[in-house]
Parts: structure tokens; C-alpha cells; sequence
């Protein structure tokens, strides 16, 4: 199907698709329109069990394409997994790009994403993801680089597949998507891509890749219920302490599971939930909370979010629910500064209550690099800073009020 070349292309695109009519055109299309040649790339399609005409569309596609394009149809595989490691065993680039059905590319995505790693030698290419109709990640596109350190980059705020691998990489060291989990495969793949490989860049410069939100509501990351959410956060932080040894590097990365996983099931919507589901949830997160959470990934994490987290790590449903209900209120703490004038304290719910069993360092204000930003009141028991202090009050203060607005917004969808 589509054209034969027998020089290996420059990146093979990878689409795993299942019911995806009609985003699948667009789709394709973006991929045709690519300034990058077509003899430089190819294209690997598995269909996966449709019954909308997607399988019937992409041997259509092929058999008209100057894309050398390969379709495979097979039964449904319950998840992207399956798709994406058959693509992977067909592909034969010196990169491979996992697109999904639903999102298309920028005209010069793989052109610039292919002369990225070339030029950089790095694993892993970022392109700028912008969302239609739908929420993408933002923090990670400051600027273009052409090498990041993953230990203090943004860029594990991103682990989706949609990005361009280089296939060596993934056969040296075996790597394929998990197909035993549920949801979170991508980032399981992706962070340990990041780890193993030699480096990783980013386009920020340019939007290569838009992701689409389907008017439907079918789309791949709404699948699962909270026991899948646990068993990746455990996948997660098991790959990070393999791969990464103890230290600071390891606590930089411990903190996207945690923030990006163990708060999520413990949000301000947690409280609406039966009391038995509250306790599950509590039970599942016991053995994540005693391997993993340390001082280290504690003291990287703003007060608001770490107390929840400490609360977790007791198991205490009881204080929980009361800082939970604190936060919902829209309640400020107040800002407390210690005897020796050295430390800042947010006094957020039973701060210093020796029978809640909590520690002062729950509620320190850390100021960590790129955390940090919670709302304060005036305080009570600070009335101005110590005259050898005056710019490290202020500073907090400023952080704390800037992020607010992104913080309260942030709690509400917990």
C-alpha cells in the first residue's frame, strides 16, 4: 500500500486508531501535507476492531498515498497499548512518532522535529502541543532548547506518547507501552524514554502538534476508574526508584506522580464521595505513601497540596476532611513565622495540634524553584519582618498572591 522504498525513511508515524471517524481525515491528511518528503517517512496504521469505517478509510488512504503506508487490521485490543507496539514492530524510521487518530500535526512538525534530534543528537523531540477543543499542557514551551535537563525541565509534566522517539533507543533497551496497564501507559514509556535515552529537546517556537478534544467524549484518557489511577502512580514511582537513585534528581521526578496522580484522588470533590470509596482510596495510596513519599519530594511540593498529602500518608480521613473542607471554603490561613525568625509557616488546618499527630514541616513554606504560590492573610503574629529578613518575607508573600487565582481554580477541580 502507498508507495515502496527500500532506503529506511527518516521517522515512521505510528496510528493506532479504534472508532475514529471522521477525525481520522484530518488526521491523515496532516500527515500527507507535511513539508518533510514523503520518501522520508512512512506510515504504520492499526486498526483496532472499529466498526465505524475507520479500517476501510485508512486502506483507502494508503492505496492513493505517495506515503509509503502500511495498514493492519485486527481485533480490539481494549486500549492503545496493543496498536502502538504492533506499529512499533513494523516501523522501520530512524524515528518513530506515535499520532494519535483523533489530533493532527503542524505542516513542518516532522521536518522540524527530525532536524531537532539530528542536529542535537537527543532521544527524545518535543513539539509544542497546542489543544482544540480540549486543555494541553503549557508549562513545559518557555522556549526551544535543544537539550533539557529532565531532572529540573518541566518536561515530565508532559508524558503523553505524542512525541518523536528515536527507534534505536527503543530497541537497545526493549522499551515497549505496558499492555497489563489500563491508563497511564504513555507516561510509564515516556518517562522511562527520558531517563534511559541520550537527552531530550524542545520546540516551543512552533505548535506541531494539535490534540483534540472529540465532541463525542471518546477519547482515551477518560478511560479507567480510580483503581486504575493507582495501579499507574504505582508503576510510576516503582519505574523512578529503579532508574534514578536517591537524592535530589530522584525528588525532582517523585513529584509528578504525586502532584499529578495522588492529588488528583484527593481534591475537594474527594469530599463528596461515599465514606467506604473514601477509605479505598485511603488503603490504596497506604503502600505509595510509606515506599515513596519522603522530606525530600515534601518540601518541593506547596503547602496546600503537601499537607493533603501528609494527611494521606497517616491515613487520617478525619484531618483530611477537615483541610479539605478548609480549602473548599476558600478559607486563608494565616502566615506564622517560627521563634528563631528562620522558618514561615502556613497555619492551615490543626497546624501545631499535637493530637493530629502533624509536623511543623507539613506546613513550612519552602519556596521551592518552580513550586511554590499559596494565599495568605495579613498575619497576626508578624507584624513586619525581622529587619535582617525584609526581602525573603516579601518575596514569599509575592509568590503566594501571584498564583491564586490559578491555585483556587486548580483545588475547585480536584
Amino acid at each position: 500500500m502507498g508507495s515502496t522504498t527500500t532506503t529506511a525513511p527518516d521517522v515512521t508515524v505510528i496510528i493506532g486508531a479504534y472508532e475514529a471517524m471522521p477525525y481520522l481525515v484530518r488526521c491523515l491528511e496532516s500527515v500527507e501535507a507535511q513539508t518533510l518528503p514523503a520518501g522520508r517517512m512512512e506510515i504504520v496504521a492499526v486498526d483496532d476492531g472499529s466498526t465505524d469505517g475507520t479500517g476501510e478509510y485508512l486502506e483507502e488512504f494508503a492505496a492513493r498515498t505517495a506515503i509509503d503506508m502500511r495498514v493492519v487490521r485486527q481485533e480490539n485490543s481494549g486500549g492503545p497499548s496493543g496498536p502502538r507496539n504492533v506499529g512499533l514492530g513494523l516501523a522501520r524510521g530512524r524515528y518513530v512518532f506515535f499520532l494519535d487518530a483523533d489530533d493532527y500535526f503542524g505542516e513542518e512538525a516532522l521536518e522540524r522535529m527530525v532536524a531537532m534530534g539530528d542536529r542535537a543528537g537527543t532521544d527524545v523531540v518535543l513539539g509544542k502541543v497546542v489543544g482544540v477543543n480540549r486543555g494541553a499542557p503549557k508549562s513545559m514551551w518557555a522556549r526551544t532548547e535543544e537539550r533539557v535537563d529532565v531532572h529540573r525541565s518541566k518536561v515530565i509534566y508532559t508524558l503523553s506518547a505524542q512525541k518523536l522517539f528515536r527507534r534505536e533507543l527503543l530497541e537497545r533497551i526493549g522499551l515497549r507501552f505496558d499492555e497489563g496497564l489500563e491508563t497511564g501507559e504513555d507516561a510509564l514509556f515516556t518517562m522511562e524514554a527520558y531517563l534511559r535515552g541520550a537527552g531530550v529537546s524542545v520546540i516551543a517556537d512552533y505548535t506541531c502538534y494539535h490534540l483534540v478534544g472529540r465532541d463525542d467524549g471518546k477519547h482515551a484518557t477518560k478511560r479507567g476508574s480510580y483503581t486504575l489511577r493507582f495501579d499507574s502512580m504505582t508503576a510510576m514511582m516503582a519505574l523512578i526508584h529503579r532508574l534514578e537513585p536517591a537524592g535530589p534528581k530522584r525528588d525532582h521526578l517523585m513529584v509528578r506522580p504525586f502532584t499529578v496522580g495522588m492529588l488528583q484522588q484527593f481534591g475537594p470533590g474527594f469530599l463528596k464521595q461515599p465514606e467506604d470509596e473514601q477509605r479505598h482510596k485511603l488503603e490504596l495510596a497506604a503502600p505509595l505513601m510509606r515506599d515513596y513519599w519522603t522530606n525530600g519530594v515534601a518540601r518541593r511540593i506547596k503547602v496546600a497540596e503537601r499537607l493533603r498529602l501528609a494527611c494521606v500518608a497517616q491515613g487520617r480521613l478525619d484531618l483530611l476532611t477537615d483541610v479539605l473542607t478548609f480549602i473548599r471554603a476558600g478559607e486563608v490561613p494565616e502566615l506564622v513565622r517560627s521563634d528563631k525568625g528562620d522558618k514561615l509557616f502556613l497555619a492551615y488546618p490543626h497546624f501545631r495540634d499535637a493530637e493530629a499527630g502533624l509536623r511543623d514541616a507539613d506546613y513550612q513554606v519552602t519556596v521551592p524553584d518552580w513550586h511554590g504560590g499559596e494565599r495568605v492573610t495579613k498575619p497576626k503574629r508578624i507584624l513586619r519582618p525581622a529587619p535582617e529578613q525584609p526581602s525573603l518575607l516579601r518575596r514569599v508573600v509575592r509568590r503566594l498572591r501571584r498564583e491564586l487565582r490559578g491555585w483556587r481554580a486548580r483545588l475547585r477541580t480536584g
